[in-house]
């Protein structure tokens, strides 16, 4: 793995998920993410936090958020938003609780990119104003602005594009 894969800074978060009774006849419950923790609490995992108005808090276990110098730009694009993210990733899990964490993360894109796996619950949560700190001073100390260079587009050949006969006569 070259240097550049490897994340410079590694921040301990924990995950507090939410289960409500669904009204549907086809799922008991729904589940999502509703905050992050800033720090990895020492806790067991789905350890009920409280009970409320139908619904249960838990926390769910921890993640790593990691910081990449190439990424940045869209941290900075995150923190400038109006409401900084944290996207928190919830992957189908066998046994007695119907999700594992598997991921967090102050990259927007990276959270997309966790959607594609259909059965994954991805939120973004608001970042908690400890990581958000951290996270700008990452990006003050290892961003660089980079240059866009705009490509030159070739002009069509429209000889290229003319139809030619093949051989036997047939376009």
């Amino acid at each position: 793995m070259s240097p550049a894969a490897l994340p410079l800074v590694r921040i301990p978060v924990g995950i507090v998920v939410e289960r409500h009774k669904a009204d549907s006849p086809w799922i008991d419950f729904v589940w999502r993410a509703v905050a992050v923790l800033p720090d990895e609490p020492d806790t067991k995992s789905w350890t009920v936090l409280r009970q409320e108005g139908g619904g249960t808090l838990f926390y769910a276990g921890s993640a790593m958020v990691d910081l990449y110098s190439s990424e940045t730009a869209r941290y900075r694009d995150n923190l400038t938003s109006g409401s900084p993210s944290i996207w928190t990733v919830l992957s189908p899990a066998e046994g007695a609780w119907p999700y594992s964490v598997a991921a967090a993360t102050a990259d927007p894109a990276e959270g997309e990119a966790f959607t594609e796996a259909a059965d994954n619950l991805v939120e973004a949560v608001p970042m908690p104003d400890v990581l958000r700190e951290q996270i700008e001073s990452f990006v003050a100390e290892h961003h660089v602005e980079r240059e866009f260079f705009k490509r030159e587009r070739r002009q069509a050949d429209p000889e290229a594009l003319a139809r030619r006969q093949h051989e036997g006569g047939h376009e």
